[in-house]
């Protein structure tokens, strides 16, 4: 039996013009072509959905994803390969797709519903549920070209998983929704998978192509890098990156009136020593290093880890440890060891801070000062943040 989403060797290419002639007059007196180059977005890109599963696709900007997903909705129709789609699809490919901006959020769901597919009748009955799950009730009837952003996304969304799709494809778009938008959207994409739709998914979001897939594909400059269990493509893609960029955070900010300084953050291994890579369940210790212009009683430091959406995964200080010098001067460090790291496999932020005793007044605190990345090592865990380091016990009753 045919996989709902079949793509074989699919290559698509862009038309790059260096020189186009606006006008016939133009083209007579020239008297020659315009010039140009074909641009290959997509290079032999072959996978498979199966009925019931979820499948990522990930990858830089201009990478080629979203034409990927142009070419599976028959938006654009391949220069080379085939894509055969078996069943009923629904996409969310962009801002506003299938929506007319002068009518009302009302009229645009009968619009939108009625393009996938959707009778009158079975549009009446699933109204109400539809406009509750975008949430933008009062503002139905109003012209849909008044819609912020987030409403244009919800509502869309809302259409596209109330058509009782077989095949889902959602683009990067919904990026734009808010925390308890994503985790409706998760808890919506997991039901539709469970009741047997294959869902392709583009995000930058990591954890959530981890979380939400079974299988994933990277594709770089138009060719598939990777494809397979998608915690390991993830791991690959995410390996990649950590190599070819700096690992100081860029979007540090800081603040604090000076009296000391935090100067930097060394990540140190099992050893003792520097280590230019940490893994899940590795002993790593971070060292602040601090700096003092005066002498500083009863100092409290701080350190916090951020995943790279904004998530924190922890934060703790020394007040809370009962671990708060009489003094300090001059300069030093400061040691936080952690014995099993439980972080799983991406990109963090960590944030250091030294304030007085009663956490009122910051000598100084940077946000966000240093990116270190996490690789693949103890694995019990498939998604989430953290590795429990969990022991399974199985036993069956006699019978």
């Amino acid at each position: 039996m045919a996989s709902p989403v079949e793509v074989d060797g699919l290559s698509k290419y862009y038309r790059l013009y260096d020189e186009r002639h606006q006008t016939l007059k133009s083209a007579v007196l020239h008297g020659r072509r315009a010039r140009y180059r074909d641009l290959w977005a997509l290079q032999d890109v072959s996978f498979e959905v199966e009925a019931g599963s979820t499948f990522g696709v990930i990858g830089p900007n201009g990478s080629g994803k979203s034409t990927l997903l142009r070419c599976l909705a028959r938006i654009m129709e391949p220069d080379k390969g085939q894509v055969r789609m078996h069943g009923r699809v629904a996409a969310l490919l962009e801002l506003g797709t299938g929506f007319h901006p002068e009518l009302s959020g009302r009229e645009n769901v009968y619009l939108n519903a009625s393009i996938l597919g959707l009778s009158s009748k079975q549009i009446r009955s699933r109204f109400d549920e539809i406009v509750a799950f975008a949430g933008v009730e009062e503002f139905i009837n109003a012209p849909i070209k008044s819609y912020s952003t987030g409403m244009y996304v919800r509502l869309g969304f809302a259409v596209a998983i109330n058509v009782d799709p077989e095949i889902l494809l959602i683009d990067e778009v919904l990026a734009v929704g808010d925390e308890d938008f994503h985790r409706k959207c998760d808890e919506k994409i997991l039901s539709l998978r469970n009741s047997g739709a294959s869902i392709v998914i583009v995000s930058h979001g990591l954890q959530s192509i981890r979380m939400l897939c079974e299988e994933a594909l990277w594709l770089q400059e138009g060719r598939v890098r990777a494809r397979g269990d998608a915690s390991d493509v993830v791991d690959k893609y995410l390996a990649s990156v950590h190599h070819a960029q700096p690992s100081s955070g860029e979007s540090e900010t800081r603040w604090g009136s000076g009296d000391a300084e935090i100067d930097r953050v060394e990540i140190l291994g099992p050893a003792g020593s520097p280590a230019s890579e940490i893994s899940t369940g590795d002993e790593v210790t971070f060292r602040l290093y601090y700096n003092c212009h005066e002498m500083i009683s009863r100092p409290v430091f701080g350190m916090a880890i951020h995943r790279v959406d904004g998530v924190e995964v922890t934060g703790v200080n020394g007040r809370d440890a009962g671990l708060v010098p009489e003094r300090i001067e001059g300069n030093g460090w400061l040691d936080l060891t952690v014995p099993d790291l439980p972080l799983l496999p991406g990109t963090y932020y960590l944030s250091a801070s030294l304030y007085d005793s009663s956490l009122q007044h910051p000598f100084d605190h940077r946000e966000r000062m240093l990116r270190f990345e996490v690789a693949p090592g103890r694995r019990d865990a498939a998604s989430g943040v953290v590795s429990l380091g969990v022991r399974w016990r199985f036993s069956q009753a006699r019978v």
